[in-house]
């Protein structure tokens, strides 16, 4: 990852921002140039050294924090939102957030992680909790939430940002997260994506502190709706800008077609759990098994696989039962 700004449209720039012990190398921060001051599509993570980043990112282009008037956040996850919260202690400047993210922070304030531990239990992955539980008795007082608080304004539906140079475009696009926002710049053509579309991977879905119904049909119908929009160039919050979106959302609709297809044949004519049925099927562009994962990515994949399954009864082509809280699907 090479720091510093890089410039990707007129006042637009690209500050890639350290991530710790992550598959993903970077989170990119946008800088806008509005005027004298700027305004940031997300934040980064509560880091020394993405703060360090940040700060000689800005200075390379004339800035420094007490410039950011404020962030507008594609969603609550930790490395979008936190770095945020932290320079707003200091400089005062304004967060915003979608409205859709305000029972997950609610819940990661309180310290509410219920909702996860029942959901691996749905999916047949029992132990998963237990030791989830454990780990978080182990984390007992290391505050997990401090690095978070409420923002300053909750954006709500579809809805114009007027800034003092130029007019973005809220939308909400749940599905990564249930109140995940893209933010348009139609008059530059430009797509801030967040974590909803990125040029070479497909982001989790389903693995949430508080889950959606069904969050890969939100996720699909998201999609769907950016496509509606005239084709923009993609600025991703991880990976290189492209110049389509409508490509790469093309590319992710198709990946999920055929996901879906995958998952119903790893059924087969059994009943199984998700958890089961992820142990079937191979992960990541590499094909790895279930089993050669760490325990947070099998969690995020047999959420996945509880997406689909979902979404695959919705549609008619599969069922399912709960038996002692735990989810059964058959042809």
């Amino acid at each position: 990852m090479e720091p510093g700004a890089f410039e990707v449209a007129p006042g637009v720039y690209r500050i890639p921002l350290p991530l710790p012990n992550d598959g993903l190398r970077a989170v990119n921060v946008y800088a806008v140039a509005d005027g004298d001051e700027l305004v940031l599509i997300d934040s980064g993570w509560a880091l020394e050294e993405a703060r360090e980043r940040l700060e000689q990112a800005l200075g390379a282009i004339g800035h420094g924090f007490e410039s950011i008037s404020r962030f507008l956040v594609t969603h609550v996850h930790r490395d979008h939102y936190t770095l945020g919260v932290q320079l707003r202690r200091t400089f005062g400047t304004r967060v915003s957030l979608g409205v859709g993210e305000q029972p997950s922070l609610e819940a990661i304030l309180a310290g509410r992680v219920e909702g996860q531990l029942n959901d691996l239990v749905r999916w047949g992955a029992r132990d998963m909790a237990d030791r989830m539980r454990e780990g978080m008795k182990k984390a007992a007082g290391r505050g997990r939430q401090d690095d978070y608080e409420q923002p300053d304004e909750w954006i709500r539906g579809a809805t114009e940002i007027r800034l003092n140079s130029r007019t973005l475009r809220a939308l909400p696009t749940p599905g990564h997260t249930a109140g995940h926002v893209v933010f348009l710049d139609p008059e530059s053509s430009l797509l801030f994506a967040g974590d909803h579309i990125l040029p070479h991977i497909t982001p989790s879905i389903g693995f949430e502190l508080v889950r959606s119904e069904l969050p890969l049909g939100d996720y699909l119908d998201s999609l769907r709706l950016v496509r509606e929009h005239p084709d923009m160039r993609l600025l991703p919050a991880h990976g290189p800008v492209a110049d389509s979106t409508h490509v790469r959302v093309d590319e992710l609709l198709d990946h999920h077609r055929r996901r879906l297809d995958e998952t119903e044949r790893a059924l087969g004519a059994d009943e199984a759990t998700a958890a089961e049925v992820a142990g079937r099927m191979g992960w990541t562009r590499h094909n790895r098994k279930l089993s050669e994962m760490d325990g947070f990515n099998k969690m995020l994949a047999i959420g996945e696989t509880s997406a689909h399954l979902d979404v695959l009864v919705r549609d008619g082509r599969l069922h399912t039962s709960i038996v002692d809280g735990v989810a059964h699907y058959r042809a």
